[in-house]
């Protein structure tokens, strides 16, 4: 079987490729520049670029499965308007290409946010509404591009949606926005936390799901794959409990962490390491929807996600080997 990957040098794209290479799939990753975590699962590279069509056709012709995992996250606006372009624009190119060239099945990755996460006192699931026009830049572009799949699902392409939750887990090589935020948290650059959190789940989980949909996803329909609620003080309690290393526990409320936002900002120039709070993600922070079901993706896909404190400790072991806990 041969496997098109986009977004393959990001978190979930090498925890997947590397598992398909080994169940004996002929992988293929798309590459703009990046690709130096590649070498860890050593799949096919080709080189293109969302945004230029042409270059997308040799990379799905022949393959009978894309995985169109690539999108720009961002929790500071889209100044640059690259997170539309590429969360949008990419989307609609590849899938263009995948009809075009015949493709079985294409399975997209969208996010948590592209759901209304309000009301948050009521479970959200597949059926819960995606955001509007005056939600942020990026949650905004994962719904537009969602809504391309589906609208490429009903007119005859086979293709449906995996929604992950906040993702966590080793063979996080870039490091990605949360593993980003974990080593934070470890190296005590976030001066307090706030009163609020994510709904974790583990890389590792997420891949076991894709794969698992291959066969057993259906056409036209949304997935969630999300694990558990922890605030992050919560997390910041169990990374010490995992490490040893002693973790800022002390929350600030949000009025303060707002009126703050500029003193962040430099402190977070200071210590080099981009910064958590922006205004953006304290609103996510805050209004994060704390009943997420997987149950759809439990019964179809055989989802099953693992307790955060395996997550974590996994999480920092594998930091630990790969040089991310001494500060450079």
């Amino acid at each position: 079987m041969i496997i098109a990957v986009t977004g393959a040098n990001g978190h979930v794209g090498i925890n997947l490729c590397q598992k398909l290479i080994a169940s004996g799939a002929t992988v293929r990753a798309l590459c703009h520049q990046n690709d130096f975590a590649l070498k860890y699962s050593s799949p096919l590279i080709f080189r293109g670029d969302l945004l230029n069509p042409a270059s997308l056709e040799p990379f799905v012709e022949g393959a009978d499965i894309v995985f169109h995992l690539a999108a720009k996250i961002s929790i500071t606006g889209d100044p640059q308007g690259t997170v539309r372009k590429l969360n949008v624009e990419g989307t609609r190119n590849i899938v263009n290409a995948a009809q075009k060239a015949g493709v079985k099945r294409l399975i997209h990755f969208s996010s948590i946010h592209a759901f209304q996460q309000s009301p948050q006192d009521k479970l959200l699931d597949e059926t819960r509404s995606l955001v509007n026009d005056r939600a942020f830049s990026y949650d905004r572009s994962k719904a537009d591009g969602e809504r391309i799949v589906m609208e490429a699902a009903r007119n005859g392409l086979d293709a449906f949606v995996l929604s992950p939750t906040a993702i966590i887990g080793p063979m996080d090589y870039e490091p990605s926005l949360m593993g980003k935020a974990f080593l934070q948290l470890y190296h005590r650059q976030i001066p307090a936390l706030v009163p609020g959190g994510y709904n974790w789940v583990d890389v590792r989980d997420i891949v076991d799901a894709a794969i698992t949909s291959i066969e057993k996803g259906r056409k036209g329909e949304k997935y969630l794959l999300g694990g558990k609620w922890h605030s992050l003080k919560e997390i910041a309690v169990l990374i010490q409990k995992m490490t040893n290393k002693q973790t800022p526990q002390t929350e600030m409320p949000f009025w303060l962490a707002q009126a703050g936002l500029p003193f962040i900002t430099l402190y977070s120039r200071i210590t080099k390491a981009a910064p958590l709070y922006t205004k953006e993600s304290l609103e996510i922070i805050k209004h994060a929807n704390q009943l997420i079901s997987s149950s759809k993706a439990a019964k179809e896909l055989g989802f099953k996600p693992r307790p955060v404190e395996e997550s974590i400790k996994d999480t920092f072991d594998w930091f630990g080997k790969n040089g991310f806990l001494t500060l450079k």
